[in-house]
């Protein structure tokens, strides 16, 4: 190497000639052919050769004479066959040495000109060739084919990113913002690939699997993350204002297979078909007589329990009958399967999504009234304390003869002699468990939904009416009992425990709002096992909750196990029970949080409405630079900044203005 030699280095994937005009200690200076002085070390250079230059020349001229190489070198470029060399050399899968390849491409004579012309072709073309300044590789059929599919696949991406970008501005400048997708100059099937990339990109974010791809079409679009991505979205229709998004983030099911659809039609008309056969179950009773009463919400369609009340006169008999949802859906089947996924019915202000399809959960399972249909039914005698004496638990046939609404029996409460037993019965069951340590936590229900029009419609619900008190006290008592039922047989089964409260803030039943706001947050994790432990929570020694099967899961394998008692099934063994509390963690807490979160959302969208409005809260606690408070009407936390007001304590009531609300943001700020 000296003074003069021309050579070629690479800058930013290109091939630079240039010349050498000095040597420094193995560090070169060099003029290229773009007229600009570089300096290299000689391990730099992609190619040198003996061709030299007059370095006496000038500037210009040197330049001149480089690009005339250059110009030269391009030129025998196209001389070369790249993929007719790779057919005959393939086969032998070694390293060939720039010399020879060159003597391969030009067999008479080959200079440094041609050598450079051989390296400029494989350098930009690595399909057949593995490539290093001075030697190749022929690659395999298999690894072409891979190069082949690689290249179509970044052009495919690179094709996404320019087109999709391109089509995301238009939907941005589009005029009618009720119509873009006439306006927009692609065919469906394209504007569905982006749509479902930017759809994915906005749910998932980095764990997208289109998050590369979709982030640069929305930066070459100018569109941010976050709200923007929304607006286009509910802009080309895919989805509305109001949009569901947990249901996509959580991949919740909402309809129903064929394959599912189908089977439950044949269940339905096999039910009805054979409907007096299951009558003649020698293990299933007839209480067909009985006078049993559904009590529930207005809008409720899937009725799963039913009470009775008998004054025997010497004695009660309550009974707790629960629709045997284990008749219709049988262990490892397809409905079995979807349910166990699904872990829940979820109930939304402005949608249901149920655990089974409607034709079972709203019909055949539903406890309708004058329809016969298979239960489990809780018989509990209690003497005129309304202590309980005894109970038994049996399959049974019912036919509930009142469907009643909680105002139904609010209105009655001290009226009818049935509605005033049960209410006496529950009285004395709470009190028995707060004796034994319950931790009763009254709080109002804030319920809100959306009417026949689309209007919210929002209502504050005291859960210690009679008709509420009732019905959720005999529940938690039939839950007991089969609790001790299944322990009794020694059967393993969903049990819930709970260890005692972090703290105590008041006696019995006697809290404040406040307290019961409070007592709540100092209650322990419930437990799940497939062994009895003691709830404290409720007070009770052993707690199942197998009295909603047609809407949990976890009810249905209880209901299974109490069924397993009278040859109705095979029992749950321990490992197998265990292993479905772990298969409905995942489920469980995606049903937790839609709900919650979707009820927020539309409580936030009401108040939306209300900016600008007075309204109490009572200080909960203060944090750093900020109170914790509590909407009391809508029984909502919300921040209140320190700085904003007088100095306060907790369970201090003030007046507060609702500032700024934002429901797709889950934002609520409120001031003095």
């Amino acid at each position: 190497m000296e003074p003069g030699n021309v050579v070629e280095y690479i800058d930013r994937q290109k091939i630079i000639c240039a010349v050498v005009l000095e040597i420094k200690k193995q560090r070169l200076r060099l003029l290229s052919e773009n007229n600009r002085e570089v300096k290299l070390s000689e391990g730099r250079l992609s190619h040198k050769c003996n061709i030299c230059l007059d370095l006496s020349m000038s500037r210009d001229r040197l330049i001149e004479s480089l690009k005339d190489i250059v110009n030269t070198r391009n030129t025998l470029t196209s001389q070369i066959d790249i993929r007719e060399l790779w057919e005959v050399l393939n086969t032998e899968q070694e390293w060939i040495d720039l010399a020879t390849m060159t003597e391969f491409c030009f067999p008479d004579n080959p200079s440094g000109d041609h050598e450079s012309a051989v390296v400029r072709t494989f350098f930009f073309d690595r399909l057949y060739f593995k490539f290093s300044p001075d030697r190749f590789f022929p690659n395999s059929e298999e690894r072409v084919e891979q190069i082949e599919a690689e290249v179509r696949e970044a052009a495919r991406k690179s094709r996404i990113i320019e087109e999709g970008s391109n089509w995301l501005r238009h939907i941005l400048n589009a005029d009618d913002m009720s119509s873009p997708r006439d306006k927009i100059p692609l065919e469906s099937d394209q504007k569905s690939e982006f749509t479902e990339i930017i759809k994915s990109v906005y749910l998932f974010e980095k764990e997208s699997r289109h998050y590369a791809l979709g982030k640069a079409m929305l930066d070459k679009a100018g569109i941010k993350l976050g709200d923007t991505l929304f607006q286009v979205l509910v802009k080309l229709d895919v989805w509305n204002q109001d949009e569901n998004i947990d249901l996509y983030h959580y991949e919740v099911p909402i309809s129903f297979s064929d394959a599912i659809t189908g089977h439950t039609a044949e269940l339905v008309e096999g039910f009805r078909r054979d409907i007096m056969q299951i009558s003649r179950e020698n293990s299933r009773r007839d209480l067909t007589d009985l006078p049993l009463m559904t009590i529930d919400g207005q809008s409720t369609l899937d009725f799963d329990d039913a009470l009775s009340i008998e004054d025997k006169g010497d004695h009660f008999c309550l009974g707790v009958h629960i629709a045997d949802v284990g008749h219709f859906v049988r262990k490892g089947d397809i409905l079995d399967r979807e349910a166990i996924v699904r872990g829940s019915s979820i109930y939304m202000p402005d949608q249901k999504i149920p655990m089974l399809p409607p034709s079972l959960s709203e019909d055949i399972c539903s406890l309708k009234v004058g329809e016969l249909r298979p239960a489990i039914s809780t018989m509990v005698k209690l003497n005129l304390s309304f202590e309980i004496i005894d109970y038994e638990i049996f399959p049974s046939l019912i036919s509930v003869k009142q469907q009643l609404t909680y105002h139904d029996v609010n209105m009655v409460a001290e009226e009818d002699k049935d509605i005033i037993i049960l209410h006496n019965i529950a009285k004395k069951f709470r009190q028995k468990r707060l004796s034994d340590g319950a931790v009763q936590i009254s709080l109002p229900d804030i319920n809100i939904w959306l009417d026949e029009n689309g209007e919210l419609v929002i209502n504050r619900t005291i859960r210690e009416t009679p008709g509420r008190m009732l019905v959720s006290e005999a529940m938690i008592m039939a839950n007991w009992l089969m609790a001790e039922f299944l322990a009794k047989h020694g059967l393993s089964a969903i049990y819930r425990s709970q260890p005692g409260p972090k703290d105590r803030l008041y006696k019995e039943d006697e809290g404040t709002l406040f307290q019961n706001w409070m007592q709540r947050r100092l209650l322990s994790r419930f437990v799940l096992n497939y062994n009895p432990e003691r709830h404290s929570g409720l007070g009770l020694n052993a707690y199942v909750t197998a009295t909603s099967p047609i809407r949990k899961y976890s009810d249905l394998i209880t209901q299974r196990q109490i069924r397993s008692v009278f040859g109705l099934e095979s029992p749950s063994s321990p490992e197998e029970v265990e292993h479905t509390i772990h298969l409905l963690e995942q489920p469980m807490s995606y049903v937790s949080r839609v709900q919650f979160r979707r009820k927020r959302y539309w409580m936030l969208k009401y108040l939306e409405g209300r900016i600008g409005k007075k309204e109490d809260v009572i200080i909960l606690n203060k944090r750093r630079n900020e109170y914790v408070a509590l909407l009391m009407e809508y029984m909502l936390e919300c921040m209140l900044p320190l700085s904003a007001g007088p100095n306060l304590k907790p369970e201090d009531i003030v007046q507060v203005t609702i500032q700024h609300v934002n429901a797709r943001k889950d934002t609520l700020s409120v001031y003095f």
